[in-house]
């Protein structure tokens, strides 16, 4: 019997040939092979970071980082290009969580948690 960790890899590879991750892809290389976009998307990016390191170092973020943010959420997702490769980013995550729920299902049934 295989091991975990050869299944694991199994899953890694499924990840990479399926349908949500080449759409991904596809939608990622749209982006950075187009100067405009890959500009903006570095620019969400790097805020979206700043603002998540911030979090976890447990400092405040403040009200004009929120709207310095929320202004760059908005002019991002009016770029056709960024706005599909966020759908497809969303569309993948889907199926990431679906799959955690699965292979933690056990350690679910072993402490007794309902699933949600």
């Amino acid at each position: 019997m295989a091991n975990m960790y050869d299944h694991a890899y199994d899953l890694e590879k499924a990840i990479r040939e399926s349908e949500e991750f080449k759409g991904l892809k596809a939608a990622y290389d749209t982006v950075m092979n187009d100067p405009s976009s890959k500009e903006m998307f570095e620019n969400f990016r790097n805020i979206q970071l700043e603002l998540q390191q911030k979090q976890m170092q447990g400092q405040e973020i403040s009200e004009e980082e929120v709207q310095k943010a929320q202004s760059v959420v908005q002019v991002v997702q009016q770029d056709e290009q960024i706005a599909k490769l966020m759908e497809q980013e969303q569309r993948l995550n889907i199926a990431i969580n679906d799959i955690s729920r699965i292979i933690t299902k056990p350690l679910e049934e072993l402490y007794g948690q309902p699933e949600e």
